[in-house]
């Protein structure tokens, strides 16, 4: 059986697949592969290990008609046509759990940088301009015993409200289902996005992308933001309308945002460039080597499963 990655990933899920016998290829280029490519690369396998930048969608799929699963090398599936994988028989899978933690260390960095101004100190220093203590020099925002509000309360936004725990943080959590651990473990409390918006201090998106969570901050929802709030998003870019947050920036509407991923990714809006009250990071919320380690190898197991008629790991 013929296994396609589509990405140089670590090596253990190559290892994994030919050690139980499949034969493996792999895109070589150091970038997303195109459609074109993908389409002649994919006509005879039986499994297929994808990116969050492949877009595999209706066209992809019936390239290939004897695959049986798609590994995603993500937490995120919104780059894949689940509905019509599905009833093509195709199973796909993700990695959800192995992220959580490295992902939301990633969100509590941002949100330190954002408030503590970290990115502008750093620039003084290399740029030669520090001239010693001055008692209102880059002055940031209190973090300990302010409010928090997440969006989207699964593995990665839970993770994060622990770590902000130790903040003394006042946690209020926006989902469509109550979280238990949340509420009685960090005593946080669930409440509508607009009472979320209007009373954090600071803002952490952890919630998928969908049709119902595209643009959920849009120009209206932004000015429900405080003056003095940070937003942070380490999710999906499409969440916010770029375009309006950047005016709320532009604006001084808010104090600062972080962000680790973007609304037409890889392409960044330049006028981001062109700010000081944002941290800018290059979408590398599980970029750990253990962490990135660990995903390629459930792909790869998530594969192995599923080719040898057994349970996938973690079937989306």
């Amino acid at each position: 059986m013929k296994i396609y990655i589509t990405r140089k990933i670590p090596p253990i899920a190559e290892v994994l697949l030919k050690k139980n016998g499949f034969e493996v290829d792999s895109y070589k280029k150091d970038r997303p592969i195109t459609k074109e490519e993908l389409i002649k690369n994919v006509k005879t396998i039986d499994g297929l290990i994808s990116l969050l930048t492949d877009k595999i969608n209706k066209e992809i799929i019936d390239a290939m008609p004897g695959c049986k699963v798609i590994a995603n090398y993500a937490v995120g599936y919104n780059n894949i046509d689940a509905s019509y994988a599905k009833s093509k028989g195709i199973v796909v899978t993700n990695t959800p759990d192995i992220l959580t933690d490295a992902t939301a260390d990633l969100a509590v960095t941002l949100l330190l940088a954002a408030a503590r101004r970290i990115i502008e100190g750093d620039n003084m220093m290399r740029q030669n301009k520090f001239e010693g203590w001055k008692p209102q020099l880059l002055t940031g925002v209190d973090v300990r015993n302010k409010t928090i509000g997440i969006l989207g309360a699964g593995r990665i936004g839970t993770a994060f409200a622990k770590r902000m725990s130790g903040f003394d943080a006042n946690i209020l959590y926006y989902d469509f289902v109550p979280d238990k651990q949340i509420e009685e473990i960090y005593e946080g409390k669930k409440v509508s996005l607009n009472t979320l918006l209007k009373k954090s201090d600071f803002i952490s998106i952890h919630l998928p992308l969908t049709p119902d969570t595209y643009h959920l901050l849009n120009k209206e929802k932004l000015q429900m933001l405080k003056s003095s709030a940070v937003l942070i998003n380490t999710a999906r870019g499409e969440i916010i309308d770029e375009k309006e947050l950047i005016k709320v920036l532009k604006g001084k509407k808010i104090f600062a945002a972080g962000f680790d991923v973007y609304e037409n990714e890889p392409a960044v809006n330049k006028e981001l460039y062109k700010l000081n009250n944002v941290v800018l990071l290059p979408h590398i919320g599980s970029a750990t080597i253990g962490t990135r380690s660990k995903m390629a190898e459930l792909a790869a197991k998530n594969v192995i499963a599923v080719l040898k008629n057994k349970k996938p790991l973690t079937a989306v």
